[in-house]
């Protein structure tokens, strides 16, 4: 049989916004596509109409796009295997019912919710299987006249399929190796509603990956209970030649205590759990994202990338297209992998100090507009590569860089106790009228001239910096003080030194 060429999908359903564990599935399939040379296809798994959320849809879209990990095909980007909407397939899933059901692998069932709930009250730990199937309403136990009359009459059934005991089930498994499972712990599951005449997640699955042709279904860890049936509803239709291969990845966990990663851990330690701020609909509540937090989209991805894999190496920063080549889904943890978003800052400053200074200052650029400053590139651009590796985020700049370009109006008194002394005064005046005489005010043109000063009158060089700096910066903070004086110019430094003399007098 000819090697069939590599095809993975990411099928979120359009409930809510995208977790940011289903980004990490999007990213690991989307780079064991790219590496095999393979194809990635986004599908939409929307059937279950109850739990729609408007705007859903357009939300994982545009995540995808701005975290730059593009489909080859799918909703919205086309191709030869739709619709990739499942509420559109609603006709092609109702032929592999009829199959199931004429080949006796499926059977209808008329139970009610009521007559589940009172055989669960009566049998402790009820499971509807091979035991319990013929204590129920359903098409096995029922005259075929009752059944058709039921049809006829429009009574709202389920499609069940039929799962025989004593079968051990083999999933082959990229990460975990070969899970077995004996098909006697397995329900007859629900493939099919007449209610909104949809199948199930279990049946639309398995006929979509067939028809559209996947060859790998690489998922969360939380599928992987189901994956045994997936590999029966394979065998049952005769597609074992064509079962795609199954990877479950780790669960992401909290970054403290036990459990799975929820949106609650990311409020209570204040960061995201989802790529793009998202605005739910129903309950107007608004959650952070990624994105409006002042991250990086490469930065989110190479984060990601190393929750629950690793190279192998010392690496830790890759571009896309080194992961593509360095990624390897068998070195994927089986254990949970800990959520740790100070990494995922780390990762982001990192990004700023790889970036050139007029990326970064053509982002900061507008926030400095938006502080009512009027500066050009080439002075933002300046200020940046003094202070860019101070910060994770460029929205952190103003706060650490505003007396760059407005003069401080008042001086923190935590510092002016501490650094401005009682000589300061004198000192400051004598610096001043140093600095006057200096015609070449760059920091070369500065430095020696003033240490030499300093040397002459005998002053400590601590003293001199600490209340220059309180002088020009109004507080403890910035870089190299002959940076900020000549970056400044002589005439802003002099009128800064001089206010500060005549206020802190």
């Amino acid at each position: 049989m000819a090697e069939r060429k590599v095809r993975v999908r990411f099928a979120p359903s359009p409930t809510g916004a995208l977790h940011i564990g289903g980004v990490r599935t999007a990213l690991y399939n989307y780079l064991f596509a790219r590496q095999h040379g393979g194809e990635f296809v986004f599908r939409i798994e929307d059937t279950d109409s109850h739990r729609f959320v408007p705007g859903a849809e357009e939300y994982i879209i545009e995540s995808f796009r701005w975290l730059g990990i593009p489909f080859d095909e799918g909703v919205s980007f086309g191709g030869d295997h739709g619709p990739y909407r499942q509420s559109e397939r609603r006709e092609i899933y109702k032929q592999y019912v009829r199959q199931l059901l004429d080949s006796g692998k499926a059977y209808i069932a008329f139970d009610t919710p009521e007559e589940l709930e009172a055989k669960r009250n009566e049998i402790e730990n009820f499971q509807y299987d091979a035991r319990t199937r013929m204590q129920m309403r359903n098409s096995l136990t029922l005259p075929k006249e009752e059944v058709d009359r039921l049809m006829a009459d429009g009574e709202q059934f389920t499609v069940r399929f039929k799962i025989e005991p004593g079968q051990e089930v083999h999933v082959d498994d990229m990460i975990r190796g070969d899970v077995r499972v004996k098909s006697d712990i397995l329900d007859d599951k629900v493939l099919y509603k007449s209610a909104d005449e949809l199948p199930t997640y279990h049946l639309a699955n398995i006929v979509d990956d067939h028809l559209m042709e996947i060859t790998h279904v690489i998922r969360g860890e939380e599928w992987l209970p189901s994956a045994p049936l997936h590999v029966l509803l394979y065998r049952a239709f005769g597609w074992e030649d064509t079962m795609p291969r199954f990877a479950h990845l780790p669960l992401l966990l909290k970054p403290e205590g036990k459990g799975k990663l929820s949106k609650r851990d990311g409020d209570r330690l204040g960061f995201p759990v989802f790529p793009l701020e998202w605005h739910d609909p129903k309950t107007g509540e608004v959650s952070s994202g990624y994105r409006e937090s002042g991250y990086f989209p490469e930065a989110v991805v190479n984060f990601l990338a190393m929750l629950g894999w690793n190279p192998g190496t010392e690496q830790e920063l890759f571009s896309l297209d080194e992961l593509v080549e360095a990624f390897d889904i068998t070195k994927c943890s089986k254990a949970g992998a800990k959520f740790d978003f100070k990494k995922g800052i780390w990762f982001n400053h990192e990004y700023i100090l790889r970036k050139s200074n007029e990326e970064i200052a053509g982002l900061f650029a507008p926030i400095v507009a938006n502080n009512g400053v009027d500066e050009s590139m080439e002075r933002i651009t300046e200020v940046v590569a003094m202070m860019k590796d101070r910060v994770d985020f460029v929205k952190e700049l103003w706060p650490l860089c505003s007396f760059f370009f407005i003069a401080p109006t008042e001086y923190d008194e935590k510092t002016r106790k501490k650094r401005w002394k009682d000589y300061s005064v004198r000192q400051m005046t004598e610096l001043a009228e140093v600095l006057e005489g200096i015609d070449d005010f760059s920091i070369e043109g500065q430095e020696p001239v003033v240490k030499q000063w300093v040397e002459s009158k005998d002053y400590k060089l601590g003293d001199i910096m600490n209340a220059f700096r309180l002088a020009l910066v109004g507080e403890g903070k910035g870089p190299g003080m002959f940076d900020i004086s000549a970056f400044l110019g002589k005439e802003e430094t002099l009128r800064r030194l001089r206010r500060a003399i005549e206020v802190l007098n």
